[in-house]
């Protein structure tokens, strides 16, 4: 954390938690989204990294510096990792502000460090989702943080940052970006579109014209994993902003037989999320057969099952656990042991 009491923002998350209401100091200089939203055009695609208040976050400075060494292609060790590990450690909110230029960098087809770059894109943008495989909060967009409520959805990071404010700041940033990142879609690295699909899940899309473009690059994918990266990130985008005929569709997918078994894997954990309605018989059947032990390990190569699996299984394993069979134990934590 380094000499995180000198930090500009410290006085105002001691006083949040002190008592002091959000609200006093949304859309202050402290604010990161009022700061992501005040970046100008000229100064994200100039890479003008001067430009932005870095130091008013924790560990701001390290993050600019991360930016400044992908973005000349310098040390990839160095440049990689921070923004990653940052919001690993619950710190996002200098973070946050790297988004933007990872974005451009990701974009760049003759950037060599561009895959890496776009890996770090999202993470700002989610929080409290490791390990989490439940339908009630798999795929979810936990509510945005209220100014009047410190400690709601999202809660605090461990500065006592909002980690709300950090989250919609990030979404914000990829929302504006969206023009970018859906080109990534139709890359020829499938690591690249399906963290691509990854990354616009997260971006507000009231008018599904991000799930038209999932949809659309589905019909085109011949990656069977790729194809069920783009399912599920029909199914995030949806279940933040429901529509029912998406949800119809995804049920259509996994009963469909001609189907990818990862697709139809992929539609059917998308369908439970979306759905309060009781499992269909066909519908365990279907995955209980379908999620064999290699299927499971090729599908941890999608970030939401990465995320999910623990020290005995798989993402996918531990996704039918908890939404198919929730009387079944935890597998033993052991670090060592295989993944199932």
């Amino acid at each position: 954390m380094g000499e995180w009491r000198t930090d500009p923002t410290f006085a105002m998350c001691r006083a949040l938690v002190d008592g002091a209401e959000p609200s006093s100091f949304a859309g202050g200089p402290f604010d990161v989204r009022a700061v992501m939203t005040a970046i100008r055009a000229e100064v994200k695609d100039g890479f003008l990294l001067d430009e932005v208040p870095w130091e008013r976050f924790p560990q701001g400075n390290r993050v600019r510096e991360a930016v400044h060494l992908l973005h000349t292609e310098g040390s990839l060790r160095a440049g990689t990792g921070v923004v990653d590990g940052m919001c690993a450690n619950d710190t996002r909110a200098a973070a946050v502000l790297a988004v933007p230029f990872l974005i451009r960098i990701a974009a760049d087809t003759g950037h060599p460090h561009r895959a890496d770059a776009l890996a770090e894109v999202s993470c700002p943008a989610r929080a409290r989702y490791f390990g989490v495989a439940s339908r009630e909060e798999l795929l979810l967009h936990r509510a945005d943080t209220q100014d009047g409520d410190l400690y709601d959805d999202y809660g605090v990071e461990v500065t006592g940052y909002p980690a709300g404010w950090s989250v919609a700041a990030a979404r914000a940033a990829i929302t504006a970006d969206t023009a970018l990142l859906q080109p990534l879609l139709g890359d020829p690295d499938p690591s690249m579109r399906i963290d691509a699909a990854y990354t616009l899940a997260t971006a507000t899309d009231p008018d599904r014209s991000v799930r038209s473009a999932f949809r659309t690059r589905l019909v085109a994918e011949q990656d069977p994993i790729v194809s069920a990266a783009l399912v599920l990130a029909t199914a995030e985008a949806t279940r933040a902003h429901p529509h029912a005929p998406t949800t119809a569709w995804m049920r259509e997918r996994w009963r469909d037989r001609t189907q990818a078994p990862e697709v139809r894997l992929a539609a059917a954990i998308g369908w439970l999320c979306l759905t309060d309605e009781p499992a269909p018989d066909d519908l365990r059947a279907a995955v209980d057969h379908l999620a064999t032990d290699e299927r499971a390990h090729a599908m941890n190569d999608l970030p939401w099952m990465a995320v999910i699996g623990g020290s005995g299984e798989t993402g996918l394993r531990r996704c039918v656990r908890k939404m198919l069979h929730p009387g079944r134990p935890d597998p033993d934590d052991d670090p060592w042991a295989p993944r199932h």
